[in-house]
């Protein structure tokens, strides 16, 4: 099931046959108070449904999925507005940049796509934060699933511990985002989640485990797609606490600092490894339980 990589020097185009099934922009242009970095949009599934949002009215900073982090000590790579303990969100002009670098390797062969890049991030005031090598890889398993691998190892640059954690970790009740963030469709509100102990919604927010699916139903057509996270049991923390929403906007993000903050001394470096399988239709929990198991297997793949 060969791809197609195209790469026009802003974006990666990943395609099957006719159909674009991912683009990943390296060289966004967003304005600082989105914290440009790069990006995973649109994600589609195989029937050609798109599965992903981009810059949606209510948070112009969340786009498809990307590696997003609100509380990177004094520094915000999420976009927007900052949370601070006893002051709520205060737009501190501390919105900084994850900045493509190059691609280390960047090859599309029978197997699937492969990509390898290096980033610098930089704070709002021009600084060298941290540096940030990830790898992704993406494969299609059968007509109706395919998998993006996503893994990531950033390094304190700096000469201070940067305390990693995010509004909860700042005193916000089950706020805990950052790390790899997806945002779904406005058709796919009120969707249903899946976990190892069966489905819900909202009240899901918290949850630990090794994975977590949505399914969600699209506009015009009689159809539904589900997306299936997997967090690598070595990441911090794991098995991780996922951050879900159904209500008012879909969103799904295996947060690793959800209420537990983590120190970053001078040249330490932390490493993140994540997969999602898009999957045509409804898999139920027991579907998403076996897609996540060959997702985890494509993630190890993922060197």
């Amino acid at each position: 099931m060969t791809l197609q990589l195209d790469d026009d020097g802003t974006a990666l185009s990943i395609t099957k046959a006719d159909l674009e099934i991912l683009r990943y922009v390296y060289r966004p242009d967003n304005a600082q108070f989105e914290s440009p970095r790069p990006y995973f949009e649109p994600l589609r599934d195989l029937a050609g449904r798109q599965v992903s949002l981009y810059r949606p009215h209510d948070h112009v900073w969340h786009k498809g999925i990307a590696l997003s982090l609100p509380n990177a000590g004094p520094e915000n790579f999420w976009g927007g507005r900052t949370f601070r303990r006893d002051l709520g969100y205060v737009d501190e002009k501390n919105d900084g940049a994850m900045v493509h670098r190059e691609f280390t390797e960047l090859a599309a062969t029978e197997d699937g796509v492969k990509a390898v890049e290096r980033l610098d991030w930089i704070t709002e005031d021009g600084r060298h934060f941290f540096s940030e090598t990830r790898a992704f890889a993406i494969t299609v398993l059968s007509d109706d699933t395919w998998v993006l691998s996503f893994s990531t190892a950033f390094t304190n640059d700096t000469e201070d511990t940067v305390v990693m954690g995010s509004p909860t970790t700042e005193g916000r009740d089950n706020a805990g985002y950052g790390g790899f963030f997806w945002r779904g469709p406005r058709s796919f509100t009120e969707g249903r989640v899946y976990t190892a102990d069966g489905e819900g919604g909202d009240e899901l927010m918290g949850v630990r485990g090794d994975w977590m699916a949505f399914r969600g139903a699209h506009d015009s057509v009689d159809a539904a797609s589900t997306l299936v996270f997997t967090d690598h049991p070595e990441n911090p923390g794991a098995p991780v606490k996922w951050f879900v929403r159904s209500t008012p906007f879909a969103a799904v993000c295996p947060a690793p600092f959800f209420d537990t903050e983590l120190p970053m001394a001078p040249g330490d470096t932390v490493t993140l490894r994540h997969a999602v399988a898009i999957v045509n239709g409804d898999t139920g929990v027991d579907g998403a339980a076996k897609t996540a198991g060959l997702a985890a297997a494509e993630l190890a793949k993922l060197a």
